[in-house]
Formats: C-alpha cells, structure tokens, sequence
C-alpha cells in the first residue's frame, strides 16, 4: 500500500521511454517491463524523485482527488515490480 505522505522514487536501475499512450518502464535489474497508461501516471512517477510525499506529487501534476485511489493503486502496482520504492 502506497502513503500519501512517504516519499518515493524511481528505482535506479529502472528506465522510462515515452510512448504515445504514456510511457513503458524497464527493469534492468528483474527484466520486467509496465506499461504507464496515461501521461498523467508518467508525470508522477517522474515527479515522486523531487516531491517530499506522493501527496505532493499528485499535487504538483495536478491530479483531481477523485482519482488518486486509482493512481494509488497504479503506484502500489509499480512499487510490487519493483519500479518505484520508498526512499
């Protein structure tokens, strides 16, 4: 379960490539590969490396409240393969 109010960050050995749909994100160190669906879902996780919380990264891109559980859910998604992790 992702906290609002932790700071996150893209795992190191984890690269994004823009995609018209949004982005992929690759694994070097698993070889897993997700698909970011929506660019709004690309902005946060690019942002989670300079916001203090998730909070503020929602904030920050400008996502309305009514869908951060669905992008709490996307992030909880990436932090279980391993693309995003606490810092």
């Amino acid at each position: 379960m992702i906290d609002l109010e932790a700071r996150y960050e893209i795992s190191p050995n984890v690269s994004l490539r823009p995609e018209r749909f949004g982005a992929l994100a690759y694994s070097f160190d698993t070889r897993k590969l997700s698909f970011l669906k929506h660019p709004d879902l690309v902005r946060v996780v690019e942002s989670l490396d300079s916001s203090e919380s998730v909070r503020e990264a929602f904030e920050t891109v400008g996502v309305d409240k009514a869908r951060w559980p669905s992008f709490l859910t996307a992030l909880a998604t990436l932090e279980t393969s391993e693309m995003i992790r606490a810092s």
